[in-house]
């Protein structure tokens, strides 16, 4: 649910100004753990043909998960004396782990993987069918050094000006207008996710064939078994 999600950064940014004023630790939204989250409710098809994605059927709702992490975290707090015998290793494994699983279906890592990927393997994805390939890459490439640019920022002595870093990637993303057009943009950078943007074009697609072969006056005739 969308509004969740905006009422959970709301409260986020509300606490992030709260410690600032009472000199309190920041804390931010656990990304990998949301992801992680996000994908583990998600209701996939089971069976496949060799080479097809499973089909995204529904989510399974519920509210129980996402009260007990929370409550769980919180709870973290008076039971320092036990967790410090858990080893570091361990818990470094468990966030790569986590970190690595929720790479799948993030447009942004399937673009990196285009690079290595012969044409004739490269999986339908909905943005190669209007957008070239090498504008794909182009995309991709800005965003990386845009990453890499934040990462050693956050990790030198200049992390103080990480947030207007940031915001500069507003400005960015405004500057890209003047290289991509708009309708590219569209495909590669937009809210709504690859496989409704992809079921949303098969079906009008559908229609569209079907429309012509009515004016033609082509009768399809079901076989035997099939439907």
């Amino acid at each position: 649910k969308g509004c969740g999600y905006h009422l959970d950064l709301f409260v986020v940014g509300v606490m992030l100004g709260v410690c600032s004023v009472m000199g309190l630790p920041w804390f931010v939204a656990a990304t990998v753990l949301s992801i992680s989250h996000v994908n583990s409710l998600k209701l996939e098809s089971e069976c496949s043909a060799p080479g097809e994605q499973p089909k995204f059927l529904g989510i399974r709702e519920q509210r129980f998960t996402g009260l007990m992490i929370f409550t769980l975290m919180g709870c973290s707090v008076f039971m320092t004396s036990v967790l410090k015998f858990i080893p570091m290793p361990v818990l470094y494994g468990v966030f790569l782990y986590m970190g690595a699983s929720s790479l799948r279906g993030i447009q942004f890592f399937d673009r990196l993987r285009l690079f290595g990927m012969p044409a004739k393997h490269q999986p339908d994805f909905i943005y190669l069918r209007h957008v070239p390939l090498r504008k794909v890459h182009l995309f991709t490439i800005i965003q990386l050094s845009c990453l890499i640019l934040l990462w050693v920022i956050k990790t030198s002595r200049a992390a103080i000006v990480f947030p207007m870093m940031v915001l500069a990637l507003v400005f960015i993303r405004k500057l890209l207008d003047f290289i991509f057009t708009k309708r590219e943009l569209s495909w590669l950078d937009d809210l709504m996710p690859e496989w409704k943007k992809k079921k949303l074009e098969d079906a009008a697609q559908e229609e569209e064939h079907s429309i012509i072969a009515e004016e033609e006056g082509i009768v399809q005739v079901p076989l035997e078994g099939h439907y």
